[in-house]
């Protein structure tokens, strides 16, 4: 899943909401390339949007609330996690209501209507948040949530109760494709004993047997059970036993685990981005979810563009002699050692920094640093090999620079650093002019950073 993606087709879905207990109607519809998922408020004046991100988020208790200029959306987490799993970036939201269906109480309705909608693949690439590194988040009472690095996008999640019913539980999700079957379907879960309270907070007057696994694990008077359906409005019930109360059983020994780990798929989509990185979360919650969101899309602040991946042991997409076909260049003049990803729009190569440089003879001996003018040589020559990609027999075109633009040098180059360029094409090319806008990294950090307008010309 490589460019971003939206829904082919509007879907509606109605039910009653968790929180209120009122009809609620969301409908579904496709948005444009670096949308976002969005919520817009039908049925409030001016018809609020509030984008579905981290920062957004105003409460986590019995589902997560994201709120903006007034305007707020809850139990979102559903949805979000069904959108994640399909891998929809951008998406429009419309609700009548300050939350969504609760529905079965589970991810499945969602996940039905968006399969049957259909899925349309966009133009723009996917911006992914790589985890490179272990990150590690803890909390009291032993709750943690762990990243580290993988090819894809995997999940594992723990949870423990003190609970006679329901006490320790694992679930793990290794592939997205397996979502509809092995997630969607856990319904979310509440213990007998917080019923009471939660009613008296306005928190579940939507709640009921049909959307909702009901734990009873402490044994409890008849007359007490009789005033909590009298309070859920239900018809009464016998309980003779321990264990759990609804008359449908559980579609897995696992379903509150399962659903804990759609909750903190849901919650963690919040970043705004599709993760490709292991997770595993140990007795998560919204509050700790959304905590964790928050402080990775805080970090993206710091960094907007995140370094691309570099393994040095898998092969160039370009190595050294295929760049001497493309380009003119050659030494000491050629800046480019190889190309290890090429893409419609987008580009990165590699230049490994050596204390043989010539610059280095004169270019401060005694601290050599790698000149700018050169940094930015070496980008224009990577975004040089994209354009060049763009035409059907490259040897026989070379690219001249006419412009460059907004040069930031962040961070000084010296013999031995790697340096990783990426170059976007930021329009279509026209006329035989691109526009790009190019990065130079050394590790995790950015070094410099312009923007080009280049032009094909054909060689005489």
């Amino acid at each position: 899943m490589s460019k971003q993606r939206t829904i082919k087709q509007d879907f509606t879905l109605q039910g009653k909401g968790l929180h209120t207990g009122i009809e609620i109607i969301a409908t579904f519809k496709p948005a444009e390339i670096d949308n976002g998922i969005r919520f817009v408020r039908v049925d409030l004046e001016g018809k609020p949007e509030i984008p579905a991100l981290a920062e957004n988020v105003t409460a986590s208790e019995r589902g997560t609330v994201i709120s903006k200029n007034n305007a707020s959306v809850s139990t979102i987490e559903h949805a979000m996690a069904t959108l994640f799993a399909h891998g929809i970036d951008n998406c429009t939201i419309e609700v009548n209501a300050p939350e969504l269906p609760i529905l079965d109480g589970s991810a499945a309705i969602y996940n039905q209507a968006l399969i049957k909608a259909g899925i349309q693949e966009q133009d723009e690439e996917k911006n992914y948040f790589y985890v490179k590194e272990k990150i590690e988040y803890n909390y009291e009472n032993g709750s943690s949530i762990v990243l580290l690095p993988d090819e894809k996008f995997s999940i594992h999640t723990l949870i423990d109760f003190n609970s006679p019913v329901l006490s320790n539980q694992y679930a793990t999700l290794d592939s997205l494709e397996k979502f509809d079957e092995e997630i969607a379907v856990a319904r979310t879960f509440v213990f007998v004993r917080e019923i009471e309270p939660l009613l008296k907070q306005n928190l579940i007057k939507g709640g009921d047997l049909d959307n909702a696994i009901v734990i009873y694990d402490q044994l409890m008077s008849n007359e007490d059970i009789k005033h909590l359906t009298d309070l859920m409005n239900l018809p009464p019930i016998q309980v003779d036993k321990l264990g759990y109360l609804n008359k449908k059983p559980l579609v897995f020994n696992n379903e509150p685990a399962r659903h804990k780990l759609m909750d903190v798929m849901g919650d963690l989509a919040l970043i705004g981005r599709p993760i490709c990185g292991k997770v595993i979360a140990t007795k998560p919650g919204h509050a700790i979810n959304t905590k964790v969101a928050k402080a990775i899309q805080h970090s993206f602040r710091k960094q907007e563009i995140q370094a691309p991946v570099y393994n040095p042991n898998s092969e160039p997409v370009m190595d050294i002699n295929r760049v001497k076909q493309l380009l003119p260049h050659r030494w000491p003049f050629l800046m480019v050692d190889k190309i290890i990803e090429i893409k419609d729009k987008s580009v990165v190569g590699v230049k490994n920094v050596t204390g043989n440089e010539t610059f280095f003879v004169g270019h401060f001996p005694e601290e050599p640093v790698m000149p700018g003018v050169l940094l930015v040589e070496a980008m224009a020559q990577v975004g040089g090999i994209l354009v060049l990609n763009t035409v059907d027999d490259p040897k026989k075109y070379s690219t001249y620079f006419l412009k460059i633009d907004d040069v930031k040098f962040r961070q000084k180059v010296s013999p031995g650093d790697t340096i990783i360029f990426k170059l976007n094409l930021l329009t279509e090319v026209r006329r035989g002019c691109a526009y790009m806008q190019g990065y130079a990294f050394v590790g995790e950090t950015m070094v410099a950073e312009a923007q080009f307008m280049a032009q094909i010309i054909k060689n005489k």
